[in-house]
């Protein structure tokens, strides 16, 4: 069977990048988009406008900061860090990503009735 790439889950978007900038450190928003694409062995697209849209929602949410800076490629560029309300969040967003993960995995072991 091919291998598609997938969108998104609603509501994970904000999870992976969390953790990502709390991982890796200051990213641009393409750069953050390729890691995440990258650590899912490209199973996951991140489409640019959402990335972005993300982005800006976080900033807002306090989460992250943004500050210009220089890109590998000598461009100028926005580089997302992850904030102390950030490190929070992502320590609240794991707890529940992980408890409701394994409500899901525990639905999925139950036998079928035939």
């Amino acid at each position: 069977m091919a291998r598609s790439k997938a969108d998104i889950l609603q509501g994970t978007l904000d999870l992976m990048v969390l953790k990502t900038l709390d991982a890796m450190g200051p990213m641009h928003g393409y750069g953050l988009a390729r890691r995440i694409e990258q650590l899912s062995e490209e199973a996951l697209q991140v489409n640019q406008g959402t990335i972005y849209l993300c982005l800006i929602r976080l900033v807002q949410k306090d989460w992250i900061t943004a500050e210009w800076g220089t890109s590998e490629n000598n461009r100028r560029a926005k580089f997302y860090s992850i904030s102390r309300a950030g490190r929070k969040q992502l320590a609240a967003e794991t707890e529940n990503w992980e408890r409701i993960s394994g409500v899901i995995g525990r639905l999925l072991q139950l036998a079928t009735r035939r």
